[in-house]
């Protein structure tokens, strides 16, 4: 995806994969076209193709552009927290709030796994990346306990996932506090009995 030269420019590629966003993720990829995004941009067809090639190549943007802003709307969140549960908890919350404000999410990167595999891989191996090197620090530093932090991004991420798509998604709605306090009781203490200590 070029860079633009101007303020200009940026603000019309912002506009392209605004719409684009908007419209694959209310109609999917199939259905949507170029001139569908371009007319909800309000940009000619010609301007779109100084941007991108295809349709394809817009898709792997939009892509692209969700991941990095997710990651750097959970990032700032977590920042904001000095306790590292707390910061955990902090990512999911983020993570659903983002979910809430995309809603075109779920069908845009799932869609991506026969549209543009690489970027749909990237999606989630980039979000795993950094939260792992995120809880491999805590754990170094005695905040979390020590573990595998590859798998434990994963794991977390799957479970904010599950949340988002039953909440997020299918009810529109965020879940309720007490739903976020399972979800962390369950991150900090796992489902095995809790030992009742020596008798």
């Amino acid at each position: 995806m070029p860079k633009p030269a101007t303020a200009r420019g940026e603000a019309t590629l912002r506009r392209l994969l605004d719409a684009a966003e908007a419209e694959f993720g209310e109609r999917g990829f199939h259905a949507a076209s170029v001139s569908s995004i371009t007319a909800r941009a309000k940009v000619s067809q010609g301007t779109f193709y100084l941007y991108f090639p295809s349709k394809e190549a817009i898709f792997g943007a939009v892509v692209r552009a969700i991941g990095h802003a997710l990651r750097k709307h959970m990032a700032l969140a977590v920042a904001q927290r000095s306790d590292r549960m707390q910061a955990q908890r902090a990512g999911i919350e983020a993570f659903l709030d983002f979910v809430q404000r995309h809603p075109g999410l779920y069908r845009i990167v799932q869609e991506a796994q026969f549209v543009d595999e690489v970027a749909f891989r990237e999606y989630y191996e980039r979000l795993a990346a950094g939260y792992a090197r995120s809880l491999a620090r805590d754990a170094a530093a005695g905040a979390l306990a020590p573990g595998d932090a590859e798998v434990r991004a994963w794991a977390i991420m799957g479970l904010g996932h599950f949340l988002g798509l039953r909440y997020c998604l299918w009810r529109q709605r965020l879940p309720e506090p007490e739903v976020l306090d399972a979800a962390m009781a369950f991150i900090g203490h796992g489902i095995a009995p809790h030992e009742s200590g020596p008798p």
